[in-house]
């Protein structure tokens, strides 16, 4: 499941879901929020799984990594090719993207102003 160019349309779900290019960009619906459980293991490899309402594939990455840096029981995230996976509930779609390009993605600037100000107030609750 690595993040490969794709275009997906589902019409009759009425869910339309496109990534680019290394998973760079999800969109899980026109900025309609979606609920989904957010999992990935730390470096003691437990695995950790956590529900968060996001916009966005990344969106739903970064909340995740806030609660799971919050929470004692969990030890550190690893970084790089850590996979994080976001399963989207109704319909369910699972997601699995790197950290390396999570932290990639959350570098670059937004392509609109709502996009770049998504971005910066994600970096702030994480810290970087």
């Amino acid at each position: 499941m690595s993040p490969t160019p794709r275009h997906c349309i589902r019409a009759a779900q009425a869910l339309r879901a496109a990534w680019q290019t290394k998973g760079e960009s999800a969109t899980l619906l026109n900025v309609a929020l979606k609920t989904c459980s957010v999992s990935c293991n730390d470096l003691q490899d437990v695995l950790h799984t956590v529900e968060v309402t996001a916009e966005t594939l990344y969106d739903a990455v970064a909340k995740a990594l806030v609660i799971f840096r919050q929470n004692d029981w969990v030890a550190d995230i690893g970084t790089g090719m850590t996979p994080v996976t976001v399963v989207v509930k109704e319909p369910t779609v699972m997601h699995q993207v790197l950290m390396k390009d999570f932290e990639r993605w959350l570098k670059r600037n937004g392509r609109s102003p709502a996009e770049a100000a998504n971005r910066s107030a994600l970096r702030k609750q994480l810290g970087v």
